[in-house]
């Protein structure tokens, strides 16, 4: 299938204590809007993996400099960085996950339709790649145990401190 559009957000954690590696929103579409990265960027804060005062970065595209979804993480309390023109360090960790993502999902093939699509990108975000796929950044481990083991030395040096 041609024409369709993923969006996955990345977004770095506002406590400090580590980036956080995996897809938190994502959907599939034909059109890419600003109606799509609120969405996903909606889907995020629904499932609780963004707080207030995180940093959200994203490409320069017109649909991440709207008004509608600036206002957006104006008020929920979010601060919105984008690329520098240029610059494609910028988003390397975005990069890296598509790069992965083309060679293990779609491996040059096409989807039947968009139903097919979110299927497959389904399965592979929410089944793979958040909990089974081994990142070298994290020590070997996926980004759903990685996650478990920092929130662990989190909470033990917090009882030290206490």
């Amino acid at each position: 299938m041609m024409g369709f559009y993923f969006y996955s957000c990345y977004l770095i954690s506002n406590d400090s204590w580590f980036l956080l590696l995996r897809s938190v929103g994502w959907k599939v579409s034909e059109p890419m809007t600003a109606q799509l990265v609120r969405d996903v960027f909606q889907q995020a804060r629904r499932r609780g993996l963004i707080g207030k005062g995180a940093i959200i970065h994203t490409a320069q595209g017109s649909q991440y400099a709207s008004v509608e979804y600036r206002r957006l993480l104006y008020i929920g309390g979010f601060r919105q960085s984008m690329s520098r023109k240029g610059n494609c360090y910028d988003k390397a960790q975005a990069e890296s996950f598509f790069s992965r993502f083309k060679a293990e999902l779609v491996e040059g093939g096409i989807f039947e339709s968009v139903e097919d699509a979110k299927s497959e990108v389904f399965s592979y975000i929410e089944g793979y790649s958040n909990r089974v796929r081994l990142h070298s950044g994290l020590k070997y481990q996926s980004p759903l145990q990685f996650e478990k083991h920092l929130e662990i030395i989190k909470q033990r040096s917090e009882s030290f401190v206490s």
